[in-house]
């Protein structure tokens, strides 16, 4: 069965997709985050600024913008005395700690740009990461310190004598153009490949969300989301340029869901994130639990989703468990590490009337085109998702080649600079984009295309079912079979399970193999991990 080619974008297509990118929107482009930090300290100079009860590095389960701003600024000048100037890149190997606050924005105050590396990778993966880097300097704690042996300057941030400096503000040395951060990402050549950020793209970002989902000195902000992946940017700087808090979570409780209530207990936690496979675990810790383990989580007004594909059944289960009894929302966003974390956003409803969750509309000063064939596609048509705009990452550190790749002239705009994501996607009539699948991941079989995104969560409504991962499995040329593994509450029932996929999917499209998994193995970002998925027993019979 052949596909037919996806329609090219109308005059009246093209037109109202101008629209829909209309994002220009003024930001303080002209200063650097370590200009907005400093602003917030002399404001809020004795309010809290940091949480995290579970270190006791400082003494206290807390430290005020004062004490906060002098340790950091003492960092600085240290890291400045070493040399550390604008465009040097200084890695920080810490756990969730005062030390990870204390070492990033040390790092930013001095002029560098910082490169988070996570002390459970391999040796050799650290020491790649340092030597691409360039890195001459590396932040480490106690806990770590011994992770890596490294001919560079090692400073161990729970020295008390890294703090011997001046507490004033050093002067600025950056420019907006210059580098914010470096993270690494998985490359498909299986050495990583590390994304250039720039303080104008992250000032750019923060200030979107400021101004879409505004926060105060009386928010708390859950720091949770491991410190390599970009996610965690905003969770590390927004409430800095708010005069907010910032609470952390003790390393490894992203994976626990009584230490996430405990926590928002505790702190009275307004603001989060989950991956969409971690919120639903937790929702589903929640379900059945008493009343009172809801009255917990009542300061959390905004949930943010973000790093996977967030289902119909994600969002029907959080309005069920939690958005219904305590009012918080939730929130979908999008975006690849290479664009600055997010690209777009959608408020998810607080009702269950809905069909398909997209992930929404551009941010501020950030553009989004869906093309195939070097043309924009009419509405509602797939084809690739590329972004314009602000958000762009400088590109990759050292890699020409792959930058000049993926980092591409527009074919649509000619002199724009767009990033490929890789990923498809459709515009919707209403300027919602809706998320389709990975490009590369496309599976066709027989010569018909199947998105194992659509089985998955056909397969997650199914009462019972709390989480579902389909992928194709090739034994040979003639036997390709579709495996879904599940996670459910109960004795799965396949047949019944069938029937309903029936009513739902072409034959073409439902499993051939159903695997029961007592849990989704995850990967440490908390995305579903399909390389620790068991090898299904395959038992052929005649047909």
């Amino acid at each position: 069965m052949a596909l037919d080619p996806p329609r090219t974008a109308t005059e009246a297509d093209l037109a109202r997709i101008v629209q829909f990118n209309r994002t220009e929107t003024p930001f303080p482009d002209s200063v650097t985050l370590q200009g907005l930090i400093e602003a917030q300290v002399a404001r809020h100079s004795i309010g809290t600024a940091v949480i995290c009860d579970h270190d006791k590095f400082v003494g206290v389960p807390s430290l005020t913008y004062a004490q906060l701003n002098d340790k950091v600024n003492q960092l600085a000048h240290l890291l400045r005395a070493e040399g550390v100037r604008p465009g040097h890149i200084v890695a920080v190997m810490v756990e969730r700690s005062f030390a990870m606050i204390i070492g990033i924005l040390g790092i930013v105050k001095a002029g560098g740009a910082y490169l988070p590396v996570s002390p459970d990778n391999p040796p050799d993966r650290i020491d790649y990461m340092l030597k691409d880097g360039g890195v001459k300097v590396l932040l480490v704690q106690n806990k770590t310190a011994s992770r890596i042996v490294w001919g560079g300057l090692i400073i161990n941030l729970d020295d008390l004598d890294t703090y011997r400096g001046a507490t004033s503000n050093p002067a600025v040395l950056n420019k907006p153009q210059d580098l914010a951060y470096v993270i690494y990402t998985s490359g498909s050549t299986g050495k990583p490949k590390g994304v250039m950020i720039e303080h104008r793209s992250l000032v750019n970002r923060l200030h979107w969300m400021q101004q879409t989902y505004p926060i105060d000195e009386s928010d708390v902000v859950l720091q949770k989301t491991p410190y390599y992946f970009d996610v965690s940017v905003w969770e590390l700087f927004w409430w800095a340029l708010q005069g907010a808090k910032l609470c952390f979570l003790m390393p490894g409780g992203e994976r626990n869901p009584l230490a996430i209530v405990e926590t928002i207990k505790r702190h009275h936690v307004s603001v989060m994130h989950f991956v969409p496979s971690m919120l639903n675990v937790f929702l589903e810790y929640l379900d059945g639990k008493p009343a009172g383990v809801l009255t917990s989580l009542a300061s959390v007004r905004r949930v943010f989703a973000s790093g996977e594909a967030l289902t119909p059944s994600h969002v029907r289960k959080f309005n069920d468990v939690w958005g219904s009894r305590t009012g918080a929302r939730l929130t979908n966003l999008y975006g690849p590490t290479e664009a600055t974390v997010d690209v777009s956003y959608f408020d998810c409803p607080a009702h269950n009337d809905f069909e398909n969750i997209p992930i929404g509309r551009p941010i501020h000063n950030i553009r989004l085109y869906v093309i195939r064939d070097g043309q924009q596609v009419a509405i509602g048509e797939p084809g690739e998702l590329c972004i314009a705009g602000i958000g762009l990452a400088r590109g990759y550190l050292n890699n020409a080649a792959l930058t000049d790749e993926k980092f591409a002239d527009n074919p649509v705009n000619p002199g724009e600079r767009i990033y490929r994501t890789g990923d498809v996607a459709r515009w919707l009539p209403d300027g919602n984009i809706e998320y389709l699948g990975r490009e590369d991941h496309q599976v066709k079989i027989r010569g018909l295309r199947i998105e194992l995104g659509e089985i998955e969560n056909t397969i997650r409504e199914y009462p019972g079912i709390t989480d579902c991962v389909a992928m194709v499995k090739k034994y040979s040329e003639n036997i390709i079979l579709i495996i879904a593994y599940v996670v459910c509450k109960s004795d799965l029932e396949v047949e019944g399970l069938k029937h309903y996929l029936k009513k739902h999917l072409p034959d073409y499209m439902i499993p051939n193999r159903f695997e029961k998994i007592d849990e989704m193995p995850l990967t440490p970002s908390g995305k579903a991990d399909r390389k620790a998925l068991p090898e299904p027993v395959i038992q052929m019979s005649p047909s």
